[in-house]
């Protein structure tokens, strides 16, 4: 870890309290990336590209500033934190404006590891061999996968540093790398793809090339042959991708600001059972080896865990310092934020807890259904909870995955979903910061023919 970014960030910190700022507060970040996709064995794009910039916010009689540059010159760094002072001298006063108090900048968690050298360390050919060998991998599974929309690797190294004037110092390093399969499978005059992906912060734990390659093109040609279905209410079971998705919408209703302005389905339930006892879901800023795992939040909070809904009962929404304030509550190590942005509410790592049934028990148990595995669009309203989306997957037959499905609708109300959920999977694993196991509602509506 570099001390001069530690050290800068504290020297920027001062300058501004200096210039007549009560409080200060400076993010810097400092990173690579780098991805290659491939296209037919060839290669179709290489990027690689460093980032470096610096953040400050400033509060000045309770007036906000803030301004951001990637100029790490001497000029312009001190002209940049003068400017941040004066843009919040012409800026309206709020008294809930300020930076996290010093309580709740204290009790940091040693978080583990984020950083893998043999991430920082891996050879330019990697991502090209890794892509090519996903493409041959899932070409192999059937000589009906013709092509593939996309396909590729990357990795990311990053650093981060924040000084707080209210009593916190401190910075840390992550890496990650990732692969990615968006194959297409051809039979007379259909087209179906799918896509599998894998995000891991060690090199050791991501899935290999081949395994991605090959579960994407398994999915792409399953779905060869779809239909639509007739319009039926009956059970339906979420894969475990489309039910991280689903567990990102009730974060989403979580979030303390949506809360606070009562444009949340979930603004009034706080304490009450909204699920059943098998329910519970988890926002892990602490989860060991986790992609969105680190010390701290974007303003220096720490980060913790916090259950949204424990056993069924809705337990906590997440926030930021200054929507807590708003709340008369405490921040719950929940800002998200890069040097160009202000800090808001985000996730760190979200995911529904595991259950004790495997997902061939659960699809066994229904004798006409829907099993997804590919939902369109965003058809949740955080507002009235409604839901709707357009989905794809296999339809169960005596407990058994048969027929390919598409076109068809998937509705209900959230809250009704929740309530509703009867079974859940042991197969709860990590592809990204949100993740669930595969679950089963008792009865959604299906609209197709």
């Amino acid at each position: 870890m570099s001390t001069d970014y530690q050290a800068l960030a504290k020297k920027l910190m001062a300058r501004a309290k200096k210039k007549g700022a009560q409080q200060a507060e400076v993010f810097i970040e400092v990173g690579r990336e780098a991805s290659v996709r491939v296209r037919d064995g060839e290669i179709e794009d290489l990027t690689q590209a460093t980032s470096k910039g610096v953040g400050v916010r400033v509060f000045v009689k309770k007036r906000l500033g803030f301004a951001w540059t990637s100029d790490f010159t001497e000029g312009s760094l001190n002209a940049f934190v003068d400017r941040a002072v004066a843009l919040a001298g012409a800026a309206a006063p709020n008294t809930l404006n300020g930076l996290p108090d010093r309580s709740d900048l204290r009790g940091h968690h040693d978080v583990g590891a984020l950083f893998d050298p043999k991430v920082a360390n891996l050879r330019p050919e990697w991502k090209i061999e890794a892509a090519i060998e996903m493409e041959k991998a899932g070409k192999s599974v059937d000589p009906r996968i013709k092509t593939f929309e996309s396909v590729g690797a990357g990795e990311s190294v990053s650093e981060v540093y924040l000084a707080s004037s209210e009593g916190f110092t401190g910075g840390y390093q992550g890496t990650y790398a990732y692969l990615f399969a968006v194959p297409v499978a051809a039979e007379g005059d259909q087209l179906q793809t799918s896509y599998w992906v894998d995000y891991k912060r060690f090199l050791d734990k991501l899935d290999s090339p081949e395994a991605v390659g090959k579960e994407a093109a398994r999915r792409a040609v399953r779905m060869l042959g779809a239909k639509k279905v007739k319009s039926q209410r009956v059970p339906v079971i979420f894969d475990p991708m489309m039910a991280a998705s689903f567990v990102g919408s009730i974060a989403s209703a979580a979030n303390g600001d949506a809360v606070f302005k009562q444009s949340s389905f979930l603004a009034s339930k706080l304490g009450e059972k909204i699920a059943p006892d098998t329910v519970t879901i988890v926002d892990d800023g602490l989860l060991k080896d986790g992609i969105a795992t680190s010390p701290f939040d974007g303003e220096g909070v720490p980060t913790r865990t916090t259950r949204l809904v424990d056993r069924g009962v809705l337990s906590a929404f997440l926030y930021d310092a200054f929507t807590a304030r708003k709340a008369k509550t405490h921040s719950t190590g929940n800002a998200s934020r890069g040097y160009r942005t202000m800090p808001h509410i985000g996730t760190n790592n979200l995911y529904l807890e595991a259950g004790s049934q495997s997902p061939e028990a659960i699809i066994k148990g229904v004798k006409n259904g829907f099993y997804v595995t590919a939902m369109l669009g965003h058809g949740a309203n955080m507002v009235t909870g409604e839901f709707s989306r357009g989905a794809n997957g296999l339809w169960i037959e005596n407990g058994e995955l048969t027929r390919p499905v598409q076109e068809v609708t998937v509705a209900g109300k959230l809250l009704d979903m929740l309530q509703s959920i009867d079974a859940i999977g042991n197969d709860l694993t990590f592809r990204g910061n949100t993740a669930a196991p595969t679950i089963r509602f008792k009865e959604l509506t299906v609209s197709g023919e």
